[in-house]
């Protein structure tokens, strides 16, 4: 029988700093808990909210695949790799700090709030060269599907990192059905409610709600309402 666990949206950590806010599904900096460490290889997933013209000054990482959805607005992005870019609503960036990097993250628009999910994830190979991509998503406006954004491959769609994870956006009608099949046995799906709502394995999930299952090969979403999603699979060992 599947596994399975529920973060509801109330119950995650959250930072104020002025410039920015953070709601984390598992622990980070000041927030703690012991029973939300991480799901599997997935170690964090905040949902930030960033002042117009404010960021993350330059600082450093190792050893982790650091993914970023913006989901409004745009972020000015500078690393220690010679990378300036803007990433935007639309885009998926990914970074595979390896041997360590430095990089700073800034909202590209002054007046406006740029909202971002950051992901980190647990790579299955350490002290890589570091490495960096960004891509406008296709087919990101396709309802009714799981729309493939992340993988371990190159060659696939979307952006590939140094683990054995898929990463998925659905948006989905009312009443839609679909059954997700797992790429990978002993793996587990988080699954992470942008907007709307969806059932998953007789669980009703509402915006910003978290809901990881494994121990299953496959199982349904159904759109309660019109929604969007970001279901993440990674493995639960590794």
């Amino acid at each position: 029988m599947a596994q399975t666990v529920v973060h509801k949206a109330n119950t995650r950590g959250v930072a104020d700093h002025g410039w920015l806010k953070s709601y984390q599904s598992f622990s980070f900096a000041g927030y703690y808990n012991p029973e939300r460490i991480n799901f599997g290889a997935l170690r964090v997933l905040n949902d930030d909210i960033v002042t117009g013209g404010m960021g993350f000054g330059e600082h450093p990482h190792d050893n982790m695949e650091i993914i970023s959805i913006p989901l409004e607005g745009e972020l000015q992005h500078k690393d220690s790799m010679g990378n300036t870019a803007t990433i935007k609503a639309g885009e998926i960036q990914v970074m595979s700090a390896g041997t360590g990097i430095y990089h700073s993250e800034y909202n590209a628009d002054a007046k406006n709030p740029a909202k971002f999910l950051q992901i980190w994830l647990f790579p299955n190979k350490r002290n890589v060269t570091p490495r960096y991509d960004q891509i406008l998503l296709n087919d990101t406006d396709k309802r009714d599907e799981f729309v493939q954004i992340l993988s371990p491959n190159a060659a696939d769609a979307g952006v590939w990192i140094y683990q054995d994870a898929w990463f998925n956006l659905g948006k989905f009608n009312t009443d839609v059905t679909k059954t997700y099949n797992l790429n990978k046995k002993g793996d587990g799906v988080y699954i992470f409610v942008l907007k709307g709502e969806i059932e998953v394995n007789g669980q009703i999930l509402a915006t910003r709600d978290g809901f990881g299952i494994w121990e299953t090969d496959s199982f349904e979403v159904k759109a309660i309402s019109d929604a969007e999603f970001l279901m993440m699979e990674v493995p639960m060992e590794f």
